[in-house]
């Protein structure tokens, strides 16, 4: 038998460079934007300036020679114009209908990128403006009217409802029974929220598209370049190689964030403070389209319940859609969310009944031969204990709490 490396002993608990590191604290390190190709071209996007409307016209200012640009519009996609994550609701490049600020209807390129500015505040776009929603409270308002009101946007393939996704998760098979409400020591609700989050990336998007062609002049291939997990993209009418870049504040003001988050819990705790019973409705801004948001949802409905024993808990979970640009992944999936609030309930819990924020949760762990809320059985060594006591003394938690205090 071949023996291990030694070193492999070494891995777990080491701290090795990163293999990118020392060439990007040192500004060698290339990005996309440093990146040039024969005869590319400079890409910009032409993009809405309202929440939610029509389109009604576009025009183009004389006084730019518009010759010397590319420019594509939904027209010139071949087949489906949709960007398909889960489903597909999300144009790569709106034709009639905007659903949010900044949501892309024109592509530009010019071989002179100076010349991109001027060409992009000659061109108007008019719309029939529609109000827009903006809060999860608003688009459940809207969804409890009538079908119309209900809807709060719409693109060329019909008229959309305001939930992109529900989820329904029991523990103990039912709803909680409503004695162990009327006889718990202690009911306690919270509505807890959290708001979108900028990844902030050291590089904002950018992409270099190169197409391929046979000697007959038929497209073959498309070469993607960039900065992203999933390079969607789109062939330039121009057939040149085109570098498509956001600035920072384009990027910030366009791009997926993490989904905001309310989440509204109750709880009921015998005096002792084991858990009894909890009820968790959790609710996340998915924006302008589903993108992701049903997994992103189904991660934060999972998570909901924490590394907790609950006898019996309810977990209602849903996605709304807003007129905001559209959420999507983000480190943790939606669990931070979830997990956030439960904790800081936790927290009031504790509170109320005198007890610190560590006894609390010792009381209602999880342990060998437990079920987790989604039924899973624990049967592997399992010492949340253990792991709590490791974290707060190598984290010198208590220390710092205390002198936080003071």
């Amino acid at each position: 038998m071949p023996q291990p490396h030694p070193k492999q002993e070494e891995i777990v608990g080491a701290t090795p460079l990163r293999k990118e590191g020392v060439p990007k604290v040192l500004g060698r390190a290339q990005y996309v934007d440093d990146l040039d190709l024969p005869g590319m071209l400079f890409g910009a996007t032409v993009r809405s300036t309202v929440a939610r409307g029509r389109i009604t016209g576009i025009t183009f200012a004389p006084e730019i020679p518009w010759h010397e640009y590319t420019v594509v519009s939904a027209r010139d996609i071949p087949g489906e114009n949709t960007i398909v994550h889960l489903t597909k609701d999300h144009p790569s490049l709106s034709s009639e209908f905007v659903n949010h600020p900044a949501e892309p209807i024109l592509l530009l390129a010019h071989p002179d990128k100076a010349a991109l500015p001027a060409a992009l505040r000659a061109i108007t776009i008019t719309y029939d403006e529609l109000p827009g929603v903006f809060t999860i409270e608003d688009s459940e308002r809207a969804a409890d009217h009538n079908h119309d009101a209900g809807i709060i946007w719409r693109n060329e393939h019909g008229a959309h409802p305001n939930t992109f996704k529900t989820y329904l998760m029991r523990k103990g098979g039912q709803d909680v029974p409503a004695d162990i409400w009327d006889t718990a020591h202690l009911v306690l609700e919270g509505e807890y929220r959290t708001g979108a989050q900028e990844q902030l990336y050291i590089e904002p998007n950018g992409i270099i598209a190169e197409a391929h062609f046979t000697p007959e002049g038929a497209l073959s291939s498309v070469t993607v370049q960039g900065c992203m997990q999933c390079p969607y993209y789109l062939v330039m009418k121009s057939r040149r190689p085109v570098k498509l870049i956001y600035d920072r504040a384009e990027d910030m003001g366009a791009t997926t964030k993490r989904h905001p988050s309310r989440t509204r819990i109750r709880t009921a705790v015998d005096r002792e403070g084991k858990l009894l019973a909890g009820e968790i409705h959790f609710a996340i801004d998915g924006g302008a389209y589903a993108t992701l948001s049903p997994v992103v949802l189904s991660r934060g409905t999972i998570h909901a319940p924490g590394p907790y024993h609950w006898p019996y808990l309810v977990v209602h979970a849903k996605a709304m859609a807003t007129n905001v640009a559209p959420h999507g992944a983000f480190r943790g999936f939606g669990a931070p969310q979830s997990i956030f609030a439960l904790e800081r309930h936790l927290d009031r819990v504790a509170l109320a009944l005198n007890l610190s924020p560590e006894d609390l949760r010792r009381r209602n762990f999880l342990t060998t031969g437990d079920r987790t809320a989604t039924g899973q059985l624990l049967s592997d060594p399992v010492d949340m204990q253990h792991l709590l006591s490791r974290v707060l003394a190598e984290s010198n938690y208590h220390q710092l709490r205390a002198e936080f205090d003071r």
